[in-house]
């Protein structure tokens, strides 16, 4: 018999969160994390417009010894979009931004991040990384039968900026990190990607290409570059009304951005992670944790994000080609991947892994939020 699935009276995170749990009134706790993180990491109205005004001039400050005064990833997303529009646009920063090409973007992201550093004239560096070695590490993650198997992308991406900034003397690095469209997800669906240790051990079970230029942090690097030598990370969104409805028309207007129709849907690999694999092998849809933070943040209603979540996240042709993309790509058979679909579900807690460092570290966390948002 198919287990009923429960959905918060507040948001519409349901539970197939296995750690999700309900009040008397029917309210999850990812509502109230919510709220907490809110309480904590959110700056809004003239409090955060005078915080966000002192941070920009500490940061010119700051680099006026450097050839710039920050740095910002950018995939031509929304977030890392309009992040790049204010840095820029708004406040006059010297921006150098960074661009990972992990061998999945789609010809709209890259129009588009083209787009954005022109219009803007900001200086780029893309970041290549080996594909042989890379394919290996992704198709280790899809071996493991782990849910979250873009952590080696998103690690790399922190890896990339993290060692950039510290090797040119770049003091900050201002991100698309936001509360208000980031802050619900359960652990159980994505586990962080920080945990380089669970990067090489999955590597090692199921790899075959010896990983030697896979940018990676160690959690001494994170000490190192974030503490020692000071490098602040900026979620510069939690400063400013952030809608994300108005970011994107602002985008479109200004810079000629173009829609892709999704969340991160401007890799393919992870249009493919969202799309289908998590719902098909795991049943979770991450749209119930964006709209949930959308809902909670007041840009749409509950009854709206209900209706946007009973259409499928994209049409099904669409996902027969990316499935049949990512199969090749991978060098993997239909029998293959099949086999991977089937393999009994599997959480990060089945593999060798740093949690409970980074749990012990929850001081390290507190005290690198605190140098961030410590102006004044």
């Amino acid at each position: 018999m198919k287990k009923e699935i429960i959905r918060c009276t507040r948001c519409i995170m349901d539970t197939t969160a296995t750690e999700i749990v309900f009040d008397e009134n029917g309210v999850c706790n990812f509502c109230k994390h919510y709220d907490e993180v809110t309480t904590m990491d959110l700056y809004s109205g003239d409090n955060g417009k005078e915080r966000l005004e002192l941070l920009i001039s500490q940061i010119k400050e700051k680099g006026k010894k450097s050839k710039y005064d920050c740095l910002i990833g950018l995939s031509g997303g929304v977030d890392s979009s309009y992040v790049a529009y204010l840095v820029k646009k708004k406040y006059g920063l010297r921006v150098l931004a960074i661009h990972l090409d992990n061998g999945w973007n789609t010809e709209l992201a890259v129009a588009n991040v083209e787009q954005i550093v022109k219009r803007l004239d900001i200086d780029l560096i893309t970041n290549v990384l080996d594909w042989r070695e890379f394919k290996d590490v992704q198709t280790s993650f899809l071996k493991s039968s782990i849910s979250n198997i873009e952590i080696p992308t998103d690690h790399a991406i922190w890896a990339i900026l993290i060692k950039t900034a510290g090797k040119m003397g770049i003091p900050y690095i201002i991100s698309g990190n936001n509360v208000v469209t980031e802050s619900i997800m359960p652990e159980s669906w994505l586990y962080g990607s920080k945990d380089s240790k669970l990067i090489k051990e999955l590597h090692k079970k199921f790899g075959k290409v010896k990983m030697k230029t896979y940018p990676s942090l160690t959690t001494f690097n994170y000490i190192d570059y974030l503490l020692i030598r000071g490098i602040r990370w900026v979620p510069i969104l939690n400063y400013v009304p952030y809608v994300k409805d108005e970011a994107k028309k602002l985008l479109i207007d200004e810079l000629g951005w173009r829609d892709y129709g999704g969340k991160h849907y401007e890799s393919i690999f992870t249009r493919f992670f969202h799309a289908y694999y998590l719902p098909e092998k795991f049943g979770y849809d991450l749209r119930n944790s964006y709209l949930s933070a959308l809902i909670c943040s007041g840009q749409i209603t509950r009854e709206k994000a209900i209706e946007e979540i009973a259409i499928p996240p994209a049409p099904k042709e669409l996902l027969s080609q990316d499935k049949d993309y990512v199969i090749k790509k991978l060098g993997l058979t239909d029998d293959e991947f099949d086999e991977i679909m089937k393999t009994p579900n599997k959480t990060f807690r089945d593999y060798p892994n740093n949690d409970l460092l980074w749990h012990s570290f929850d001081w390290f966390v507190k005290l690198a939020r605190q140098r961030i948002i410590r102006v004044g």
